[in-house]
C-alpha cells in the first residue's frame, strides 16, 4: 500500500498539495479516532498529557511528519516520484549519518563505505539533474528525524499517529475552513466523488500502519525492515513505468551507486548480527553491554529503512 500511494494522489487533483495535506491530517485523526473507540485504548492518553517533554517531542514529530507528507504529495503530483522515491532509498543512510553526527555511534568500514557511496549518489544525481536533489533529501532527512524524535518518544504506532494528528488537526482544519470562505476548496465544489476521495486520505494514511501494526507482532524485525525496500522500489517503478519519468544515463548511474550503498549495509549488518549472536548463544559467553549494544545496533542496520509509523 505504501508503494502504491502515488496512484492516489494524482485522483484528488484539481485539489493542490496544501489542500490535499490538511485532509489528510483532519481525516487521519477521524479515523484513528474510530480506531481506538472500537479497541477501547485511551489510557495512554492521560498518562501522555502529564508528560510535557514527550508532549513536545509529539509536538516535533508531528511538525517534521507535516514537511515529509506535504512535500511527498507535492513531488507525486508535479511529475517527481522518481525523485521521491530516491528520499526513500538513502533515508537509511541518512539515519545512520545522523547517529554518527548527533548520538556519537561508531561504524563499521563497510557502514562508512556504503555511506560515502551514497554521498558521491547525491553528487552524481545533482551532476544529472542540474541541481541538487532537494525533494529526496527533504524526504530523507525529514523522516530521519522523525524517526529519531520518534524513538525518544516510545509511544506504539496507533497512539502515536492519533497523538500527532491531534496536534495537526487544528491547524489544518483552520486552513480548510479559511479555504472555504475564500472560495477555493475544491471539497464542496468538485462532487461528491472527490469529497470521497479526499476524506479516504484518512484511510490511505493509517490503514496501512494498522497492517504494519499487526506485521510488527507477527514478523521478525529484520524481516519486516527488509520488507520496507518495497516501497520505494514500488516508487520507483510506477515513476518510470507507469508516470513515464525520464531517466537519463547519469541517473540511473545515481541510483546503482544508492542501491549498491544498501547492499553492503544490509550484508554487512546480517554478517554482524549473525556473528554476535553466535557468541551470545555459546554456552560459556558472558553477555556484556556493549555486545547487546552491538546486536542492536546489527539489527537496526539490517532492518532497512526504520520501522517507524508514517510513511508517504
Amino acid at each position: 500500500m505504501w508503494g502504491l500511494v502515488p496512484l492516489f494522489w494524482p485522483l484528488l487533483k484539481p485539489a493542490g498539495a496544501v489542500e490535499i495535506l490538511a485532509h489528510r491530517m483532519v481525516w487521519s485523526l477521524a479515523f484513528v479516532a474510530v480506531a481506538l473507540v472500537f479497541i477501547r485504548r485511551w489510557a495512554w492518553a492521560g498518562e501522555l498529557l502529564r508528560q510535557p517533554r514527550r508532549l513536545a517531542l509529539i509536538t516535533v514529530a508531528a511538525a517534521v511528519i507535516t514537511v515529509n507528507w506535504g512535500v511527498y504529495i507535492w513531488a507525486v503530483n508535479n511529475g517527481q516520484v522518481v525523485e521521491a522515491s530516491l528520499g526513500y532509498f538513502i533515508n537509511p543512510l541518512v539515519t545512520i549519518a545522523i547517529g554518527v553526527l548527533l548520538l556519537k555511534e561508531r561504524l563499521r568500514p563497510v557502514q562508512w563505505a556504503a555511506v560515502g557511496i551514497g554521498a558521491a549518489a547525491v553528487l552524481v544525481l545533482t551532476i544529472g539533474y542540474g541541481r541538487p536533489p532537494w525533494i529526496s533529501l527533504i524526504l530523507a532527512f525529514s523522516f530521519a528525524t522523525y524517526g529519531l524524535v520518534k524513538k525518544k518518544v516510545n509511544l506504539s504506532g496507533l497512539e502515536s499517529l492519533t497523538a500527532e494528528t491531534a496536534i495537526q488537526f487544528l491547524p489544518a482544519l483552520g486552513y480548510l475552513l479559511w479555504l472555504s470562505a475564500q472560495g477555493d476548496s475544491t471539497f464542496t465544489t468538485e462532487g461528491p466523488g472527490h469529497a470521497a476521495l479526499l476524506a479516504a486520505t484518512g484511510v490511505v494514511t493509517a490503514l496501512p500502519l494498522v497492517c504494519f501494526g499487526a506485521a510488527a507482532i507477527r514478523v521478525p524485525l529484520s524481516t519486516l525492515g527488509l520488507l520496507q525496500y518495497l516501497a520505494p522500489v514500488f516508487q520507483f517503478l510506477l515513476g518510470v513505468a507507469y508516470f513515464r519519468e525520464a531517466m537519463p544515463p547519469e541517473r540511473w548511474a545515481g541510483f546503482a551507486l544508492v542501491w549498491l550503498a544498501l547492499t553492503l549495509l544490509t550484508a554487512d549488518a546480517w554478517r554482524a548480527a549473525r556473528r554476535v549472536r553466535a557468541e551470545i548463544n555459546r554456552p560459556s559467553t558472558t553477555i556484556t553491554t556493549g555486545t547487546q549494544s552491538a546486536v542492536r545496533n546489527a539489527d537496526s542496520v539490517a532492518s532497512g529503512p526504520d520501522p517507524v509509523d508514517a510513511k508517504p
